[in-house]
């Protein structure tokens, strides 16, 4: 296991959540009352992308995010993304992050198993990186604190060998190897089986340096070739047209990682039938997890450098709904499987108060009603309700 995995997971994902809600807000419905503010839907969805932008790129929380360390469970990285989408005016039901949680991992799955070389991940990082620059592209302060992390991406991740992106993508696929959603867009284009695994092409352009395969030389003791053989291959590969941009402008040539919603159509989750039978046979381990404690401590660590702002109107919030209709979002959330589902996080955190303060501080901000106590007025009161399941 790679202990420089967890960055780049964060990265991506957050990034394919902000192409899911960009296409999401752009689709909504507006509310009446709203309608008639020509200017509401621009302001809006400009403010709810450079809220959760602004959170994503919090300088201590990417200082923590950045430390060498093991990758956590869903549940655990699941939980910051709940946080994470939950981070400006927008509110998503349950169903709804369900769905749009299934959607980034399907997503950023797909692109690391079609990588050409593992070193092929940082450059689909990059592609998200460029795309989240280009929604902050009018707000200078936010644009520095993606800048600051496009430089700390550069300075970590390129100097590191061919063997240690390898490490990194079997961290990746272990963590992704079982989940299986249907995604409709994937089905359509038939690049996704009905069972919900994925269909890996046998053509396409080959990793850049790589020959196209097809052909056997043989050499004499002297080095010079003697014979040539031609074998069908299979497949129609093709030279990779030149190497992508590792800087923090340029070229990235691979096309992985960029926004597969910038042509509108609908998307929809399917759990596939394999995983439905799975979830329903698989018993609730209840045998202690030795990673609970490090979950715990990095949810501490991560959560509490999530500083945010709460918007001076709070009455302006609105709901998102990733489903066509409302009907359609509570059928899902009631036959989705429970053992699949991410809404509580339940860690026995009674212990070690003083080794993990910053959890005890958060945690002392609840009432004993379990709301929050009255504070500042600030978005990480409503987002710490999230925790109340510890």
């Amino acid at each position: 296991m790679s202990s420089r995995t967890l960055p780049l997971l964060f990265i991506n994902l957050g990034g394919e959540m902000l192409y899911i809600l960009d296409q999401r807000l752009r689709a909504q419905n507006i509310p009446a009352d709203k309608a008639k503010k020509a200017e509401w839907i621009e302001e809006d969805m400009r403010q709810v992308m450079n809220d959760i932008i602004t959170t994503m790129f919090n300088k201590k929380f990417l200082e923590e995010l950045f430390k060498p360390q093991e990758l956590y469970s869903k549940k655990a990285l699941r939980t910051v993304f709940d946080r994470l989408a939950h981070a400006s005016i927008m509110r998503l039901n349950q169903a709804s992050m369900d769905k749009l949680y299934d959607l980034m991992t399907m997503a950023f799955k797909y692109q690391v198993l079609l990588c050409p070389r593992p070193k092929d991940i940082l450059l689909v990082s990059f592609n998200h990186m460029d795309a989240i620059k280009d929604f902050v592209r009018d707000t200078p302060s936010i644009l520095s604190q993606v800048d600051e992390t496009y430089r700390q991406l550069i300075e970590i991740y390129t100097p590191l060998s061919a063997g240690e992106f390898q490490l990194i993508r079997q961290t990746l696929l272990i963590f992704f190897q079982d989940m299986h959603i249907r995604v409709s867009i994937f089905l359509k284009d038939k690049v996704q089986n009905s069972n919900g695994r994925f269909v890996l092409p046998t053509s396409g352009p080959l990793p850049c340096g790589t020959q196209v395969p097809g052909q056997i030389r043989q050499f004499s003791c002297s080095g010079e070739e003697v014979k040539r053989l031609q074998f069908s291959i299979g497949g129609n590969y093709t030279s990779a047209p030149r190497e992508g941009s590792f800087e923090m402008f340029g070229e990235r040539v691979i096309k992985l990682g960029t926004n597969m919603y910038s042509v509108s159509r609908p998307v929809e989750t399917h759990m596939s039938g394999t995983s439905k039978n799975s979830a329903q046979h698989t018993k609730v381990n209840t045998a202690p997890n030795p990673l609970a404690k490090e979950e715990l401590n990095l949810l501490a660590r991560l959560m509490g450098g999530m500083e945010m702002e709460r918007p001076a109107n709070t009455d302006s919030g609105f709901r998102v709904n990733l489903f066509a209709t409302d009907e359609e979002e509570e059928e899902a959330l009631i036959s989705r499987p429970e053992e699949l589902s991410y809404e509580v996080i339940n860690i026995q955190a009674t212990k070690d108060k003083q080794t993990n303060a910053e959890l005890a501080k958060i945690m002392g901000e609840f009432g004993e009603s379990g709301d929050p106590a009255p504070t500042a007025s600030n978005k990480g009161d409503d987002l710490l309700a999230m925790m109340d399941g510890l």
